[in-house]
């Protein structure tokens, strides 16, 4: 496959995919999009011409797989989050039976993610469209919109209730405290990747961590 981001030009030579290995396609234009937000940050850099010349395709081909820029986008990032999601759940499992190590695991995972792939998290929970919009217009599905990022949060709160449950945390409401700690790890996630000059106590994450779960 080409690496060129550019929209110019004819795509370059591509052997077609075997009869019935439409879904193989469908999942390299997916890939192909997460590329190209990987490398820039930037959901304009997706359109349909730059995503078609990355694949090796026209751009009018994209159309029989996805109806609109938008439904690509969503692709991309309903792939991106069950990624994130899969990581996340290996890292836990490693951790042990320890349900504060596990609770603490998924926290540096989810923090480290942020740091090593910082294009990719801003693009995922930073927003790439208007979604709203879209929604209303009915270009992209609103229980899909909605489900994006919601397994690793089920996971969080799933952590944290064992952890209240074997007395390492005290807190009174695992559910909320659950969305209130991904808020703040949100928070420092993001504003260390658009705060280069600033800093960080070195043990912030650990501090946040623990006042934020009650542990």
């Amino acid at each position: 496959m080409s690496t060129s981001t550019t929209d110019g030009g004819a795509p370059p030579a591509r052997r077609r995919n075997p009869r019935g290995e439409g879904e193989r396609l469908k999942g390299e234009i997916s890939d192909a999009a997460l590329a190209l937000l990987d490398e820039t940050g930037d959901a304009g850099a997706v359109t349909l011409r730059a995503v078609a010349r990355r694949v090796g395709i026209s751009a009018p081909s994209i159309y029989g797989h996805f109806e609109n820029r938008q439904q690509i986008l969503l692709a991309a990032l309903t792939r991106a989050f069950a990624e994130i999601d899969a990581e996340l759940r290996r890292v836990v499992e490693a951790a042990g039976p320890d349900s504060r190590d596990r609770l603490l695991a998924l926290c540096e995972g989810y923090l480290d993610f942020a740091r090593a792939r910082p294009h990719r998290y801003l693009v995922m929970y930073g927003g790439v469209w208007n979604a709203a919009q879209d929604m209303a217009d009915d270009a992209v599905p609103r229980h899909e919109v909605a489900a994006l990022g919601i397994a690793t949060l089920e996971l969080l709160q799933e952590l944290l209730a064992a952890c209240v449950a074997d007395g390492s945390s005290q807190s009174t409401d695992p559910d909320a405290d659950a969305i209130a700690l991904w808020v703040a790890m949100h928070g420092l996630a993001h504003q260390r990747i658009v705060s280069t000059a600033f800093t960080w106590p070195p043990d912030i994450d650990s501090r946040l961590v623990a006042r934020m779960a009650y542990i």
